[in-house]
C-alpha cells in the first residue's frame, strides 16, 4: 500500500467522522434533545441506513470514519441482526450480541442496569 493511499484513508475516515460528528454537534446545540435521546437516534439512523442498504457502502469508502461514531454501532448491530436472521429467529435476536465485542456489549447491559435503576433528567438551557 502506498503512502498516498494511507493518507487518502485517514482524510476519508476524517471528512465522514468528522461530518458525523458535526451533524451531532449541530443537534446538540440547536434542540432541546437530551446526550441520551442523540445517542439513540444516531445509533437508530445507523441500523436504518444498514436496512436500506446505504450504510454498508459507507464504511467501505470511509472505514474508521463510519464504524467509530454511534452511528456505527448502529450499524454494528443491524448487521448482526441480519446475518443471524439467516440462521434463525434465536441467531436474528442474538446476532447483534455476538457481532459487537465483549466490551461493548458490556457497555450496553451496564447502561440498561443504569437506567433501570436512576431517574433520569431533562436538559436545561
Amino acid at each position: 500500500m502506498e503512502y498516498l493511499e494511507i493518507v487518502l484513508m485517514f482524510v476519508k475516515a476524517f471528512a465522514v467522522g468528522g461530518l458525523i460528528c458535526a451533524i451531532a454537534q449541530v443537534v446538540i446545540n440547536f434542540t432541546e434533545l437530551t446526550a441520551g435521546k442523540i445517542l439513540v437516534l444516531f445509533m437508530l439512523i445507523g441500523i436504518v441506513l444498514t436496512a436500506l442498504g446505504l450504510y454498508q457502502p459507507l464504511v467501505e469508502f470511509a472505514g474508521a470514519g463510519a464504524t467509530v461514531p454511534i452511528s456505527g454501532f448502529g450499524y454494528l448491530l443491524a448487521n448482526g441482526a441480519m446475518k443471524g436472521a439467516e440462521k434463525g429467529l434465536f441467531a436474528a435476536l442474538t446476532g447483534p450480541l455476538v457481532a459487537a465485542s465483549a466490551g461493548v456489549s458490556a457497555a450496553v447491559v451496564f447502561s440498561f442496569l443504569m437506567a433501570l435503576l436512576f431517574k433520569s433528567h431533562t436538559k436545561h438551557s
